[in-house]
């Protein structure tokens, strides 16, 4: 299995990293590393941007916001940094970070470095050649619900992270957030969005309770065992870890996964292989939550559009970055229409009235 680990790629032209300055900031705070500096990127990612760099015989790896970014509060190195912080120490998939740097003038925007977990991560396109059986994905789906369960059961405030968020009112702030980036971002009429919007606006449920949530816990987040697919030995991508409502995370992770019986279209934007026979449906996976972790999952419908809604979002913003010219990945032109479909399933799931 180690043919399919994840591996870097030269840097994308638009987003190179300048030796000349980075070099001599490692070499002064990191002192015990030495050999040859070289840098690639890990370029799956549509936010943050995650480079593996190499120093001698060491892996690191260094995360910083994307070009363009406006808003600090969207892509906060620091606060992701002291997550990861408190977090490594009490959960072991969370990657420990090393260094922290909010000095501009070394990147052009803060950013840090923390130890690089190898292993394989499954994507809507698998790595050539890999084979991914019926009881290869049973197995990861039922690890992939009882950790986030896990995840949802730590103690935040005896880790430290309990400043970390506002979890009173969050369902509201969540949707009424989300419905107003939506706003600063649009750029095409998709008339199911605002649609959406008002429903989530009108059926929104009280608070479920508080936990620490990942907020974009999905497949391509996390690192797998190459001896064994259905281990996690790193969860990634923390920028949006919080204190809320664990439901509302639930839902997130609900909007990512696409069951084998949902339409094409929603096949054809799949952000895993999460449609692969073996794997539990939306609806198994909520009821082995519920079962993990004791919790009623009341709503399960608001929760799922919520999740899409969300998601659509998410996509819409990183589609407005590319049409104000802020980013030149060619994967992001058509993103719009991701917008569009992800809109046009969820008001189909209200039409229907079940998540399956």
């Amino acid at each position: 299995m180690d043919a399919y680990i994840d591996q870097p790629r030269p840097v994308r032209s638009d987003e190179k990293i300048d030796l000349t300055r980075l070099e001599p900031y490692l070499r002064a705070q990191l002192s015990d590393l030495s050999g040859e500096i070289s840098i690639a990127q890990f370029p799956a990612g549509y936010s943050n941007l995650t480079f593996l760099l190499r120093i001698g015989p060491s892996e690191l790896v260094l995360r910083r916001p994307p070009h363009g970014n406006r808003v600090r509060t969207a892509h906060d190195m620091g606060r992701e940094y002291r997550v990861l912080s408190r977090l490594s120490t009490v959960y072991p998939p969370a990657p420990q970070p090393l260094l922290f740097c909010e000095d501009e003038s070394v990147l052009g925007a803060p950013f840090y470095l923390m130890e690089c977990r190898s292993g394989v991560i499954l994507r809507k396109a698998l790595p050539p050649g890999l084979q991914l059986d019926r009881a290869t994905m049973s197995g990861l789906s039922e690890a992939f619900i009882d950790n986030l369960a896990a995840l949802h059961a730590l103690d935040y405030q005896a880790a430290g992270l309990g400043e970390l968020g506002r979890p009173e009112g969050y369902v509201e702030r969540q949707v009424l957030g989300w419905t107003k980036r939506y706003v600063n971002a649009k750029t095409d009429e998709i008339p199911a969005m605002e649609q959406l919007s008002e429903w989530l606006v009108s059926g929104m449920p009280d608070d479920a309770g508080a936990s620490l949530i990942h907020n974009d816990y999905k497949y391509d987040n996390l690192v797998l065992d190459p001896g064994d697919l259905t281990a996690i030995i790193a969860v990634l991508d923390w920028e949006m870890a919080t204190i809320g409502d664990p439901l509302m995370d639930l839902g997130s992770t609900l909007g990512y996964w696409v069951d084998a019986t949902d339409p094409q279209s929603l096949k054809e934007i799949a952000f895993g292989p999460t449609n692969l026979q073996g794997n539990m449906t939306r609806a198994q996976l909520v009821a082995r939550y519920e079962q993990a972790t004791g919790r009623r999952v009341g709503n399960v419908l608001f929760y799922y559009t919520y999740g899409l809604f969300k998601l659509a979002v998410i996509v819409q913003q990183i589609f407005s970055r590319y049409v104000k010219g802020l980013t030149k990945d060619a994967r992001f032109a058509q993103l719009n229409q991701t917008v569009a479909a992800l809109a046009a399933h969820a008001v189909n799931t209200l039409e229907r009235g079940t998540i399956s």
